[in-house]
């Protein structure tokens, strides 16, 4: 099926959808989501039954895992493929994900999985939501490694409670059990669980049935894969990776441990701990994760995902730890449903933290988006404990702001930006569209419009 093909069939199908009751389609939607499955892969001849597939879950930290992990098997000259939120590869060329969904549908996943196949792809590694678990997406792919990154609330809404998100995940874990034994190359691949011992949650994945299982940790415990003496500047991050050093050009201490996950991939792939190091050091950015832009001036504009309190938090102590004049953050939150509770928390966040804020539009999908951003601007505490920033005062139109206009937005940081400071602009990092009411979407890239804005001022 070509490209265009998978497009009429998703366009026929939903248009199908429109005329279903929603609560006939609740009822059917197992049966509709296992049936497209199974469709799918039979068509395209289940490619994932004749590679090591690497199946990457948890909160955080996902997409940044894989692209790690894909330069460390790059380093060790095996060739792989990927799915993730931020970027696709075939094996041959990669490209940004224009879908606006981490897995996308089944058809589309198993064209890409056999396009590696046909590469001579010896691993794809997918990137699997828990809300693509819930659809049955992950059925019919043949994981042999499953990675478990790390686990807190977010998209509880979606999924009816955390418990319910962490069951979803489990699902995945549970899956590995039914999927059949490989032999590659005349090797017996081992399913294997790859787990954050550090996470709270570990000893639940853990309990799941595997033929091999390995740990990572930052802190100290007794992991297969050990971090320590984490340092991290404007120039990147450097730690030990069970004791030989590591120098990373990428920003954030806490990429440290997704360079730990990366390698635990790696190791249960028998990749030398030299390749592992290799690979990691030859990273210079990560698309629309901490990814600076050259702005050819003497500020730092800095466009990242982070879409979540936890996420935000960590992406502020990175800023912090960069020698910096103000913090100039552009940020919004999305609409259809996502986490709503959140909205005031960002706002917080920001009005904590930075010295001017930007409230704006992000992806409002059927919402109203000023609605959306009046949710988040609620939660920006108006006089905080702390001396007002550079004594200018402290108030809407002085250093906090609201524009609907994205564009405008990031314009006016910009704008504001001067020597030393640090432009931070998240939510939406290197995605390709905004997502609008009536199942739209505008073509946006931040990255692009920085540097369209750069120009114009």
């Amino acid at each position: 099926m070509t490209d265009q093909g998978e497009l009429m069939l998703d366009r026929t199908l939903a248009f199908i959808k429109k005329f279903i009751p929603k609560s006939l389609f609740r009822v059917l939607q197992p049966a509709y989501h296992f049936t497209l499955g199974y469709i799918s892969a039979l068509w395209y001849g289940r490619p994932s039954e004749k590679m090591i597939v690497v199946g990457v879950t948890g909160t955080t930290g996902k997409t940044t895992v894989i692209y790690l992990l894909a330069a460390i098997l790059r380093a060790a000259g095996l060739k792989a493929g990927y799915i993730s939120t931020a970027m696709f590869s075939d094996g041959e060329k990669e490209w940004l994900n224009d879908k606006k969904m981490t897995l996308p549908g089944r058809f589309f996943t198993q064209h890409l999985l056999g396009r590696m196949k046909k590469n001579g792809c010896g691993v794809a590694v997918v990137e699997t939501t828990s809300q693509s678990v819930v659809q049955f997406r992950h059925r019919f792919i043949n994981y042999d490694v499953l990675l478990f990154t790390g686990l807190y609330p977010e998209h509880v809404e979606a999924h009816g409670g955390f418990e319910n998100y962490k069951k979803a995940k489990g699902e995945l874990f549970s899956h590995l059990k039914n999927c059949r034994k490989k032999n590659i190359n005349g090797k017996d691949i081992a399913k294997t669980i790859i787990v954050n011992a550090d996470d709270k949650h570990a000893g639940y994945f853990l309990d799941f049935w595997a033929d091999k299982k390995i740990t990572f940790s930052t802190k100290g415990k007794n992991a297969d894969m050990a971090g320590s003496n984490i340092k991290s500047g404007a120039g990147g991050i450097s730690f030990l990776l069970n004791n030989m050093e590591v120098k990373m050009k990428v920003l954030g201490g806490f990429n440290a441990k997704n360079a730990l996950a990366a390698g635990a991939v790696g190791k249960s792939l028998t990749v030398p701990l030299e390749k592992i190091k290799e690979g990691l050091e030859k990273i210079t950015s990560i698309p629309g994760r901490l990814e600076k832009i050259n702005s050819g001036k003497n500020f730092i504009i800095i466009v990242d995902y982070a879409y979540e309190p936890n996420a935000v938090a960590k992406l502020y102590e990175t800023a912090k730890a960069i020698p910096h004049g103000k913090i100039i953050h552009v940020l919004g939150s999305a609409g259809g449903g996502r986490d709503k509770a959140r909205q005031p928390k960002l706002g917080k966040l920001a009005g904590d933290n930075a010295d001017y804020v930007i409230v704006t539009n992000e992806d409002p999908y059927d919402e109203d988006p000023m609605q959306i951003i009046n949710e988040v601007f609620s939660g920006i505490t108006p006089h905080p404990p702390t001396p007002s920033p550079g004594g200018r005062g402290w108030g809407e139109g002085v250093n906090i702001f609201r524009i609907l206009d994205r564009r405008e937005a990031i314009k006016k940081a910009l704008t504001l930006a001067r020597e030393k400071d640090i432009v931070l602009v998240t939510g939406k990092g290197s995605e390709q569209a905004i997502c609008v009411a009536n199942g739209k979407k505008i073509p946006w890239d931040d990255r692009k419009v920085i540097r369209e804005v750069l120009r114009e001022i």
